[in-house]
């Protein structure tokens, strides 16, 4: 036997008139538990289900209870007894427990198992009982033992007992041999015939107390219990003596009556359960087909508004693809002018260096015209010198002076203008670099923004196939919001229809009267 653990030796009493109900397999696998047994025992469902029913076996109960269990209800007889049983969290708990075999070709093939609350004086005899089995057991020396949920004496202390195991029938051959013998007996002592008469009708009067009390009393209250479970009253208290036979079919009838409370204990609660979720599940249906019909209504004003804005999308992706060919004309345009300023540099330069050349070309004419006034003056002193025969070379001299004196003083004068010119056209050419590089910036971000007017025509483009997308999307949700609608509707006409079934239900097991 495997020993489960933690224990902790801290009783859960069980609630007033709640049951715990457990069916097995032939193994002892647990196949059914109601939601009490889930409740006491600690273990969850899934815990619970396809394990084996020593699950909740508490160390302290000797394993001759369940091996005599076992052996009873494997020959198809019902077992009871009171059993401690573990929690999951180590608490322990007493239960009056009822194993009753389900038979099929006088084989069992499944077991019932309904437990009760046991008083107080049974849990004391019972763990008297199971301490004074262990303890025996370790002594070596046992006296009792358990057999059908009773309890039996070993060697010939248990023969008297033996009476009370005789069948019905047995009973009666031996009531009858006493009658016989009454009567036989004051024959044989020569009493006369109305000795014999006396004693007959005495053993006969006995015989008639006997089977009034013994079976006539039995059978009518098991007859009462029986007519009490036919009139759907079903108690959960009887008085029966297991050591009679007529004791055996009262413990059976009880046992009908107890899994019958049993199971329409849970059927009531299942059902009261049911009802409690149709309604919800109801109520749930109707919002939710009211809520349909609004999202229905929103989604097609959404649709509306998707429609409008699609066209508003359609409309700004051809203004979009409009500005992007006035970017590229405009790209192609600035292109140019970055182009024909780059030429106007060029020729700003080529005027920067004739005006260049000009001003050295001046400086020759002014040295020329200094040499050619320095000849002059030297002519008119050689024509001093001459007298009379230089005085025509000496006025060809201060004509030629003057004519130096005039071109130095225009050489000047055009070195001046050359000067500025050139002055001018090096501001010229700087004004026109720094032109330049601005017109290049300017090429620069005409490419910027041509490549974002791009970049929108292309969002624009896919703006236009998502909002195409969306008005699809859209159209999808109002037809999957009408379906759910009808689809809600059906449901709460369904769960009307099962709320309606679950009442038909609860009104079939309330003639079931559980009041004792």
């Amino acid at each position: 036997m495997r020993l489960l653990l933690p224990v902790t030796q801290n009783e859960k009493v069980l609630p007033d008139d709640v049951a715990l109900v457990s069916t097995t397999d032939p193994q002892g696998r647990i196949t059914h538990c109601n939601h009490h047994f889930v409740e006491v025992c600690g273990y969850d469902y899934e815990e619970l289900i396809g394990k084996p029913h020593n699950i909740v076996r508490h160390p302290d109960m000797p394993p001759e209870a369940f091996k005599d269990l076992w052996s009873t209800i494997g020959r198809g007889r019902p077992w009871s007894g009171v059993v401690k049983n573990r929690c999951k969290n180590g608490d322990h708990y007493w239960v009056l427990a009822n194993v009753t075999p389900v038979m099929a070709d006088g084989k069992p093939v499944a077991y019932m198992s309904v437990r009760l609350k046991p008083t107080r004086e049974q849990i004391r005899q019972a763990e008297a009982l199971y301490a004074r089995l262990r303890a025996e057991k370790e002594g070596g020396q046992p006296r009792i033992r358990l057999h059908a949920g009773g309890v039996r004496r070993f060697g010939l202390v248990d023969l008297p007992f033996r009476v009370f195991r005789l069948s019905l029938t047995q009973r009666l051959l031996l009531a009858l041999g006493g009658v016989v013998a009454a009567g036989l007996l004051p024959a044989a002592f020569s009493l006369g015939l109305a000795a014999q008469a006396a004693s007959l009708a005495t053993a006969t009067a006995a015989l008639a107390v006997w089977f009034h009390h013994s079976i006539d009393k039995r059978l009518q209250r098991c007859t009462e219990l029986a007519a009490q479970i036919a009139g759907c009253r079903l108690t959960s208290e009887a008085d029966y003596d297991m050591r009679h036979p007529l004791g055996q079919l009262m413990r059976n009838v009880w046992l009908t009556g107890l899994n019958m409370r049993a199971i329409v204990e849970d059927v009531r609660g299942e059902v009261r359960d049911i009802a409690a979720a149709a309604s919800e599940v109801a109520a749930g249906s109707r919002d939710l087909a009211h809520r349909s019909e609004e999202q229905s209504a929103s989604v097609q004003q959404t649709a509306s508004a998707v429609e409008q804005i699609n066209a508003t999308v359609h409309r700004t992706a051809e203004a979009a693809q409009q500005v992007a060919q006035v970017g590229e004309a405009t790209l192609a345009t600035a292109e140019r002018g970055g182009a024909a300023m780059g030429e106007l540099a060029q020729t700003m330069q080529g005027i920067d260096r004739s005006s260049r050349q000009v001003h050295e070309v001046i400086q020759i004419v002014e040295s020329i015209a200094f040499q050619t006034n320095i000849l002059s003056l030297n002519a008119a002193v050689e024509a001093a010198r001459a007298g009379e025969h230089g005085r025509g070379f000496a006025i060809v001299a201060t004509e030629v002076r003057s004519l130096a004196q005039r071109v130095t003083t225009a050489a000047k004068e055009i070195g001046a203008l050359a000067t500025g010119a050139v002055d001018q056209a090096a501001q010229g050419g700087q004004r026109m670099t720094q032109s330049k590089a601005v017109i290049g910036e300017v090429v620069g971000s005409v490419h910027h923004v041509d490549r974002l007017i791009r970049e929108i025509a292309q969002v624009a483009h896919e703006q236009r196939a998502g909002v195409d997308h969306i008005g699809e999307a859209m159209a999808r949700i109002d037809e999957t919001s009408q379906q759910n609608a009808a689809l809600a509707e059906q449901a709460s006409a369904a769960c009307d229809t099962m709320h309606a079934r679950t009442a038909t239900l609860q009104r079939a097991v309330q003639i079931f009267d559980q009041a004792r």
